[in-house]
Parts: C-alpha cells; sequence; structure tokens
C-alpha cells in the first residue's frame, strides 16, 4: 500500500510531460506556421513582379572582314581570339601593283596639264595672227601648186617610159621563147644525129653540122635572155622613177593641202580660238577624269591595309601571309565588345513587360556573375512567324502551343576583367515588371 502511493507522484509526472510537450509544440508551431505563410504570401506576390525564362542567349553582331582589293597578303598580324580595338592593323596587302597605278596616274595627269598650258599658250598664239601669215601661207601656196604643175608633167613622162619598157620587155620575152624552142630542137637534133652516126646511117659532117647548129642555137638563146634581163630592168628603173615621180607629186600636193590649210587658218582666226578653247577645255575635263582615277588609285593603295572597323576579339580567321586573297573573301571575323541578350519569354509574360524595366542577368558560364541590364525592345511578332517554315495554322488540326516573343535586352554593365562573353552562351533573365 505504502508503494503504490508512492508511485503515484511519478506517474502523475510522466503523465504530465506529454502533455506539456504538445503544449509547446502548438506554441512553436503557429509562429512557424504564420512565418511559413508569411514567406509563400510574399514569395507568391513577389514572384507576380518578375518574369523570367532559361530560353535567354547573348547575341551580338559579328563583322565579317574582307577586303576591297585582291593582292598577295604579307601581314598578318593578328591570332585567333585577340582582342583588337578599333583602328588596329589587322591584314596588309602588298600594295606595290596598286602604288605603279597611282604613278601612272599622276604621270599621266601631269602629261594633260602641260598639253592644256600648251593649248593655252596656242590660243593666245593663233589670238594674235596677223596678215603676215596669211601672205607667207598664199605664197607658199602658190610655190606649191607651181611643183605640183612640173610633178605631174614629169609623172606622165615617167607613164611613158614605162610603157615602152614593157612593150621592149615583152618584145623581148618573146625572142626569148622563140630562141629557147630553137635551141631546143637543136639539142634533139643532135641526139638523133649521134645516134644514127652511131650505126653508120649519117656521115660526119651532118653530125657536125647539128651541133653546129645546137651551139649556135643555146648562144642565140642566152643572148636572148639577157635581152630579157635588160629589158626588165629598164622597165623596173621606169617604175621606179614613175613612183618617185608619183611620191614627189603627192608629196607636193600634200604640201599644197598644208599651205591652203594655213591659209584657211589664218582665214578663220575667230574660228580657231572657238576650238583652241574647246580643245583647252576638253583638256581641263580630262584632268578632272584623271584627277579621279589617281583618288581611286591611292583609295585603292588605302584599301591595302584592312583596319579593325570596332573593339572587340578576332574569331574564324582564315588567313596567312602569302596567300593571294580576292576582293569580298571573308578573312577572319570580328566579334564587337558590345553585345546584348535576346531573351524568348512566353506571350503570356508580356503583359506588363515595357521597354526600359531593368533587369538581373545570370550567365550559365559564370555563375557567381551577377549583370544589369534593361528591356530595349520587344519584337513585333512570334519567333516562329519569321522562322524559315513558319507554322500554317489554318490546315490540319489546330493545337494551341504558348508561342515565344524574343525580346532584347540591353547589357548596361560591362563583365568584369576575366569574363569573356560570347554571342550563343546562354543567359536566364529576369525582367521586374512591377
Amino acid at each position: 500500500m505504502i508503494d503504490t502511493l508512492t508511485e503515484t507522484p511519478q506517474t502523475q509526472k510522466n503523465t504530465a510531460e506529454p502533455v506539456k510537450s504538445k503544449r509547446t509544440m502548438r506554441l512553436v508551431g503557429i509562429p512557424v506556421a504564420i512565418v511559413a505563410a508569411a514567406a509563400a504570401g510574399w514569395y507568391y506576390f513577389n514572384s507576380l513582379a518578375y518574369e523570367s525564362t532559361d530560353n535567354a542567349f547573348i547575341d551580338g553582331g559579328v563583322i565579317q572582314v574582307s577586303p576591297k582589293v585582291s593582292g598577295q597578303v604579307i601581314r598578318v598580324p593578328i591570332q585567333d581570339n585577340q582582342h583588337v580595338n578599333k583602328g588596329d592593323l589587322i591584314v596588309e596587302i602588298d600594295s606595290r601593283d596598286y602604288d605603279a597605278r597611282a604613278s601612272e596616274a599622276r604621270a599621266r595627269l601631269a602629261d594633260i596639264s602641260a598639253r592644256a598650258d600648251g593649248a593655252q599658250s596656242n590660243l593666245q598664239l593663233t589670238s594674235t595672227v596677223t596678215g603676215a601669215v596669211l601672205v607667207q601661207a598664199r605664197a607658199a601656196a602658190g610655190a606649191a601648186e607651181d611643183q605640183i604643175q612640173l610633178r605631174q608633167a614629169r609623172a606622165q613622162h615617167d607613164e611613158f617610159a614605162v610603157h615602152a619598157a614593157e612593150a621592149a620587155l615583152a618584145q623581148a620575152e618573146a625572142q626569148e621563147s622563140a630562141a629557147e624552142a630553137e635551141a631546143m630542137r637543136a639539142t634533139a637534133d643532135v641526139l638523133r644525129y649521134r645516134a644514127l652516126y652511131a650505126k653508120d646511117e649519117v656521115s660526119k659532117q651532118l653530125l657536125d653540122r647539128a651541133e653546129a647548129q645546137a651551139k649556135s642555137a643555146t648562144a642565140t638563146q642566152e643572148a636572148a635572155h639577157h635581152a630579157t634581163e635588160s629589158a626588165r630592168a629598164n622597165l623596173a628603173q621606169a617604175q621606179a622613177a614613175q613612183s618617185s615621180s608619183q611620191a614627189g607629186l603627192r608629196e607636193s600636193e600634200k604640201l599644197l593641202l598644208q599651205a591652203q590649210g594655213k591659209v584657211n587658218e589664218a582665214l578663220s582666226g575667230p574660228a580657231q580660238v572657238q576650238i583652241r578653247q574647246s580643245d583647252i577645255g576638253s583638256l581641263r575635263a580630262q584632268m578632272e577624269q584623271q584627277r579621279a582615277v589617281l583618288e581611286q588609285a591611292e583609295l585603292a593603295i588605302s584599301y591595302t591595309r584592312i583596319y579593325a572597323p570596332e573593339s572587340g576579339y578576332i574569331t574564324k580567321k582564315s588567313i596567312e601571309p602569302g596567300n593571294f586573297v580576292q576582293i569580298g573573301q571573308p578573312l577572319t571575323a570580328l566579334v564587337p565588345d558590345r553585345m546584348w541578350v535576346v531573351a524568348n519569354f512566353k506571350e503570356t509574360q508580356l503583359t506588363f513587360m515595357r521597354p526600359g524595366q531593368p533587369v538581373s542577368l545570370k550567365v550559365d558560364a559564370f555563375p557567381q556573375l551577377d549583370l544589369h541590364g534593361r528591356v530595349d525592345s520587344i519584337q513585333s511578332g512570334t519567333g516562329s512567324r519569321f522562322s524559315l517554315l513558319p507554322a500554317e495554322n489554318a490546315t490540319g488540326n489546330y493545337v494551341k502551343v504558348v508561342q515565344r516573343v524574343p525580346v532584347k535586352i540591353v547589357i548596361t554593365d560591362a563583365p568584369p576583367p576575366g569574363y569573356r562573353l560570347g554571342p550563343g552562351m546562354s543567359v536566364t533573365p529576369e525582367v521586374k515588371v512591377k
């Protein structure tokens, strides 16, 4: 009985402890639940103020560096993935051919300029033509006319001489042909008489007579040949004299034309002045044209040195010293330092999105890097509408799919040194829309 009484307080104590523990848990759990509910509510309402997507990447311009002139590359002071500043030399092309063209254009310009100065001097001389020049030109024209008459008489005489020489040559050639035929006949007779004499059918006297006749015919043929050659030489001499007289006649006629031209020039002084002025104008126009050619040649020389159009990184370098390049051939690509983010948000996320809203950016390659930007613009159309093969919703069974719209986000703060960003790198943007 005594033992039972002594255990009763302990039992009561053990019974009270679970009750007390439950009360403590209720007291602690209620604030925790309140805090959790508050946190969940804060997170929910805070998420309504932001829009985010993992369908985003860094974009930027890619400049294809190409030459404007063709030639052999002599220097390439760049390497792949090297950073260059605007105006740095990228490629140098051999400029000697273009230097020669510029020198040629410069020389032609100097020549045309000298001719223009000479034409200006001629204009002054032409404007001061006097009557003495006209008298002198008329005297020269008269002398040329007299010379032409003498040359014409001489030409007629030489023409008669040529006709006579041609007739003599024809006669000599006919005599030579007859002598040649007689010589052939006499030679044939000798051969026949020798054959008959060998058979004792003819006498030695007849053979000797035939041989003598053959020798005489041969001599006659040779004499006729020499006469023909002499007649041919006489004809050539007569023809040469005729040609000389005709050339002299043409020369006299040329002198007469020149003299008459000088007379006409002296008579047409005002017209000549206008012509000289036109010549000067033409030469001045040629000078301007040649200056343009020279400027183009000098511009081609400047094109032999290719400089970086913007600051950025060299990529896809495909040129080495010694290569021959053509106009427009891709040499390397330049990725400018100026980049932005293209985020493809769902169309349901654009309700409150506006240009100018702040953006927090997380780059997958550098999780520790925090970048900031702002919404620059929202594309007027979905990405699928501008794809290579846009969807045709009017054909087949239609299934509604939430579309994505590209949003351009400008990066407002540059990444720290050592963090290199490039087009195509994945980004997670978070836009504060409220």
